[in-house]
């Protein structure tokens, strides 16, 4: 898409620099927060580092909880089909990766729909049990284990565990399918390319994946089962099925939206109850009637997806700033979530906060998060076990991943009373 961007001065602070990314969540709040006070809608260099050389001048940042609800819900005006990451990408990469992400309607749609009619109700019950049934095992795991890594003994396994159960991926696959979901949203850290270029850490994750994905996708076709990639292959909608190009596209996305979002909440909540004995307590008088209101302070407490981007499709206004067709806007979701205008006392962790008005699944519209029933019923299973089993768990400081997508945690130490 072509942009008619005109020069303006950059804002003085940055939110587009690999240093503001590789401080911590507090360190970077302190911009956010002065940007939500005096300039909810601010110009920005293109962001550091990224893949290709940027073919924008610089980014929008919207950072207040309700003008990110307003972008979210206006696709025809802030688009995705563009990508939704502040990096440039090649497009056959995009096309390969994003999935329904990248797309608006029509097209969203018809794949969205096509992709829901996978997901029957006796599917759904199904997964429900896997998952309860994985949680228990896991905390079995961490018991026998002891003191750990969190993140490898707990976090980890259950939604790699949920979402290659639920496809029906074969044992021997599921941990390179898991690794390489990884990579395609941490090939900007240092330590997890291990010297190898950033572009090839993509590249290298995204052909594993879509490989795992197709060659699971035309063994089903000839060896259909009871699981969810057979749903996929069979589903039609109005006389039309999924194209391979599309079921390797969104076995891509589940694996990196099912396993990473989930993991770093699990981790996260984790480390918030050793932070706040106090909401820990709270919630175990009485999980039944809590855990619900308490799942949706984890999302927002922890925010596993820090940003997303659109793409302007025609001129736009927001609180006085033109913004030109063609220039990308992005939502800093965790901005959003510390908010003083929606929520009493952000920077508290607090289980009971009712309304709770967080963006952490999205801010609304035809893009609002299709797995967020999933993630609340992997973090229903797994606090469960953990609170009620392991009662003097505690964990110490994560190990913070560097990136501005995904907030995630590479380890995080444990002991168990």
């Amino acid at each position: 898409m072509t942009t008619t961007q005109t020069q303006r001065d950059y804002d003085s602070l940055p939110v587009s620099s690999l240093s503001f990314w590789a401080a911590t969540a507090e360190e970077r709040e302190t911009t956010f927060r002065e940007l939500r006070e005096k300039r909810p809608i601010s110009w920005h260099r293109p962001l550091e580092g990224s893949l290709m050389p940027p073919q924008q001048d610089g980014i929008w940042a919207v950072v207040r909880n309700e003008d990110i609800r307003k972008v979210s819900k206006e696709h025809d005006i802030f688009s995705s089909a563009y990508g939704v990451q502040q990096e440039e990408v090649p497009d056959e990469i995009l096309d390969a990766a994003q999935s329904f992400l990248g797309m608006d309607p029509p097209r969203h749609t018809r794949l969205r729909k096509l992709v829901s009619a996978a997901f029957t109700p006796k599917q759904v019950v199904k997964i429900e049990e896997q998952i309860k049934n994985q949680a228990t095992r896991i905390v079995d795991g961490l018991l026998d284990a002891g003191d750990c890594d969190f993140v490898q003994q707990v976090s980890k396994k259950l939604p790699m565990w949920t979402i290659y159960e639920m496809m029906g991926l074969p044992m021997q696959e599921r941990e390179s399918a898991a690794h390489a979901a990884d990579g395609m949203v941490s090939w900007a850290d240092e330590e997890v390319a291990a010297g190898r270029e950033p572009g090839t850490v993509l590249n290298d994750s995204l052909v594993t994946l879509l490989s795992i994905g197709l060659e699971f996708a035309e063994h089903r076709r000839a060896h259909p089962a009871d699981d969810l990639m057979t749903n996929l292959v069979q589903a039609e909608v109005d006389g039309q099925r999924l194209t391979d190009e599309e079921i390797g596209a969104f076995f891509v996305l589940l694996s990196v939206a099912g396993n990473d979002t989930t993991r770093n909440t699990i981790s996260l909540a984790t480390k918030a109850f050793s932070d706040f004995p106090d909401q820990r307590a709270l919630l175990l008088e009485d999980f039944d009637g809590r855990i619900g209101t308490a799942i949706e302070e984890f999302v927002r407490w922890v925010t596993p997806v820090m940003t997303f981007r659109r793409t302007v499709v025609k001129d736009v206004e927001l609180h006085g700033q033109h913004i030109s067709a063609g220039e990308w806007v992005v939502l800093f979701y965790s901005s959003g979530n510390r908010d003083e205008r929606v929520f009493t006392d952000p920077y508290r962790f607090d289980i009971t906060r009712k309304p709770n008005q967080h963006v952490g699944f999205g801010g609304g519209g035809v893009h609002f998060c299709m797995g967020n029933m999933l993630a609340k019923t992997q973090l229903r299973a797994i606090f469960d076990q953990l609170l009620h089993r392991v009662p003097d768990l505690e964990v110490g400081e994560p190990s913070y991943l560097v990136g501005n997508f995904v907030r995630g945690v590479k380890s995080m130490p444990c002991t168990i009373g």
